[in-house]
């Protein structure tokens, strides 16, 4: 119909469809600044919504005295009588207003568009995220802090962790628990309102109701597995989980700091420790752990390192990769206060190059390790194959050589008497074994490794399937350490295993002490004086010089070994 002017009030009044517009206004503006169930707006964010409210209110025609009644909004276009019955048409000035509103509810998407976009802290080190490829913390004194609410946690994961949102974590109440009394590691695991401030290196277990804590609320681990070397332990940079309320309480119990950046995912603290460079140590101490205690995430998780040496997340990207879809988070240059739905301390370690699938929270075996460096690394050769000696092929060895300490000062002559036995032979020396991303390619290529007893042995978790490890125990009563090393974990990682043990006459030090000396005639003594002694001669102090026709004649049984006629 046509509008029609009330001449006796000389006031327009609209109808129902207006008044709605108007009052929708301010609740689109609380829905969206006020509710938990969607993500904040940030501060700029909050400005330009205000500004495009008041605009939208300053272009609305309100009533002479700029108030609304509970019925009606007056309005130019309509009768007291239309309003009551309902039948007016919008006006011109109706559909302003409705395009000034989806204005604004477009306003608004755009703000909560913006809001998802990656916040990056400059804590977060340099390792590319790429797809991971694939509940409780045993051991002794199982902890099982995190359980059943695992597969929650990643089923609320998804594929997209949200650390862009500035907005404290809601929890009523969090779980802690730790296994303090394992001889080799200290672990706390965490799940709930978990908040982590890495600087002062601090993890706060929000309003925790199950955890019996000291006097000082606080408990303290060094996330480093090697608890009884004292002094190694003392090099690594401890991180204090604090109990903590959402707010100050009158016990004493101070409030958590305020999460500035929010993660979907969970956390694994460790340690890359003083060691990293060692690939043995970096092997056992960090990655084999690692891999048994973040594993189960399947890449969902955020690994965040303490005494972070950028060489180890150098060579070691490939794994720190396929274990984590998330950039390395420096612990200890991290500024941000990051709330997590739970948290590890300390990584899991069962023994030397093994995990132990009776105390692995999901029954992880050297094995499945194994599995997962091939995957990693795009080793091609699962399983050795025997070659043929009547068709002419030969078995590939690879020879690890050393440098220094414990170098065979004879090895063009023993690569030359394991060619003969019928050997291809890689001579592997320092500058070949530094690759390891290339190294593994070709230790998968081989069906034996030969070296003497070093870090440089540790390339056998790439060897293939029952390949053959030859292990060369150097002179001092070795036997016993090579073989906890090495020897114990080769048939847990599918290998054969072979020792060639040096005498008197194989060792260098035979030109420094005389045979009536203890390190001949008693070398079980020196290891009496504790192992900085035994370092000092049987590993330090000592080169070997094989016996070229032993050693030809333990290669000719390892050759009959891998092959068939």
């Amino acid at each position: 119909m046509m509008f029609r002017r009330n001449e006796s009030s000389k006031k327009l009044v609209c109808g129902g469809a207006a008044a709605a517009a108007w009052l929708l206004v301010p609740l689109l503006v609380l829905l969206v600044l006020n509710t938990d169930r969607l993500p904040k707006v940030r501060e700029t964010g909050i400005t330009q919504v205000s500004d495009l409210f008041f605009s939208i209110r300053d272009r609305l025609p309100l009533s002479k005295d700029g108030i609304t009644s509970s019925n009606q909004v007056q309005y130019p276009g309509a009768t007291k009588e239309n309003v009551v019955q309902g039948d007016t048409q919008v006006s011109s000035s109706d559909s302003e207003s409705a395009k000034l509103i989806a204005k604004l509810r477009a306003e608004i998407a755009k703000l909560k568009a913006a809001d998802g976009s990656p916040k990056k802290t400059d804590s977060v080190a340099d390792a590319p995220p790429s797809p991971a490829s694939s509940n409780e913390i045993p051991g002794n004194g199982a902890v099982d802090a995190i359980k059943d609410h695992d597969k929650e946690f990643l089923a609320m994961d998804g594929k997209i962790d949200g650390s862009l949102r500035n907005s404290d974590v809601r929890a009523s109440r969090s779980k802690l628990s730790c296994d303090l009394d394992n001889g080799a590691m200290s672990i706390c695991a965490m799940e709930g309102d978990i908040r982590m401030q890495g600087k002062y290196a601090d993890v706060y277990v929000v309003s925790a109701s199950n955890y019996t804590w000291p006097d000082n609320k606080t408990v303290t681990v060094r996330p480093f597995p090697r608890k009884w070397e004292i002094q190694t332990m003392q090099k690594v940079r401890a991180v204090n989980i604090r109990s903590s309320a959402p707010v100050a309480t009158t016990d004493d119990t101070a409030a958590a700091p305020a999460c500035t950046v929010t993660h979907d995912a969970p956390a694994v603290i460790f340690s890359s420790g003083p060691y990293s460079g060692n690939f043995f140590h970096a092997m056992n101490d960090m990655i084999i752990p690692l891999y048994n205690t973040a594993r189960e995430y399947d890449g969902h998780v955020h690994l965040v390192v303490t005494d972070l040496n950028p060489e180890f997340t150098s060579r070691y990207r490939d794994v720190l990769a396929a274990l984590s879809v998330y950039p390395v988070i420096d612990f200890d240059a991290d500024v941000a206060v990051r709330c997590f739905p739970a948290v590890r301390v300390g990584i899991e370690i069962h023994d030397e190059l093994r995990i132990n699938p009776a105390l692995s929270r999901k029954g992880y075996t050297m094995a499945d390790f194994r599995d997962f460096l091939r995957s990693t690394y795009s080793l091609k050769n699962a399983w050795a194959t025997p070659a043929n000696r009547s068709s002419g092929q030969k078995p590939r060895l690879v020879m690890v050589l050393r440098r220094h300490a414990r170098a065979i000062t004879n090895e063009a002559e023993a690569i030359e008497a394991a060619r003969e036995v019928g050997f291809e032979v890689v001579a592997a020396g320092p500058e070949m074994v530094r690759d390891m991303a290339r190294f593994a390619q070709v230790v998968s290529s081989c069906n034996v490794m030969v070296g003497v007893h070093g870090a440089g042995l540790t390339n056998m978790v790439f060897l293939p399937n029952n390949g053959t490890l030859m292990q060369i125990v150097p002179w001092g009563a070795m036997h016993g350490i090579c073989w906890h090393e090495f020897g114990r974990p080769a048939p847990d990682m599918g290998l054969r295993y072979v020792e060639y043990e040096v005498n008197a006459d194989e060792t260098t030090l035979k030109d420094v002490y005389p045979r009536d000396h203890p390190v001949f005639a008693d070398p079980a003594s020196i290891h009496k004086q504790g192992f900085g002694k035994v370092g000092e001669l049987f590993l330090i102090g000592q080169k070997v010089i094989l016996d070229i026709e032993r050693f030809r004649s333990a290669m000719q049984e390892v050759y009959q070994s891998v092959t068939v006629t």
